[in-house]
């Protein structure tokens, strides 16, 4: 899908995002990352359409609570060791998409420790549920 489409299909959308959220995970293939959990960043941005999230009676109720997103995040870290960063980033759009409201969302996940001299080493996905 080229920018254009995309543009076009999230334009009537709210982004809605949480920025490095730290969070301490088990991850890693490594028999050192086995031992201990890790440091990392996670960001997430879901894209919702305004006819769904624009509150009329300035209530809670009527937005997609941000809440949702760290207890999305900490449900999935807390069913144990996950091997690799790309499997985590997948699974939790995936659980971002389950929400009806969401029409797209974008995942990144980093280790903040990994390398020194390095910020981070990470990945990220973004996908737009079809729409037909």
């Amino acid at each position: 899908m080229n920018p254009a489409t995309q543009f076009a299909l999230l334009a009537d959308c709210r982004r809605l995002f949480v920025r490095g959220m730290e969070i301490m995970v088990n991850i890693g293939v490594h028999g050192f990352e086995r031992e201990a959990a890790q440091r990392m960043a996670i960001d997430v941005d879901l894209y919702v359409p305004l006819a769904v999230s624009t509150p009329r009676r300035d209530k809670l109720d009527e937005v997609l609570d941000y809440d949702f997103i760290r207890r999305s995040v900490f449900h999935r870290i807390q069913q144990g060791h996950i091997e690799l960063q790309e499997t985590l980033c997948d699974d939790l759009l995936v659980l971002m998409l389950a929400r009806p409201e969401v029409r797209a969302a974008r995942v990144c996940t980093a280790k903040l420790d990994v390398y020194p001299g390095c910020e981070a080493v990470g990945c990220e996905r973004f996908a737009i549920k079809d729409s037909t």
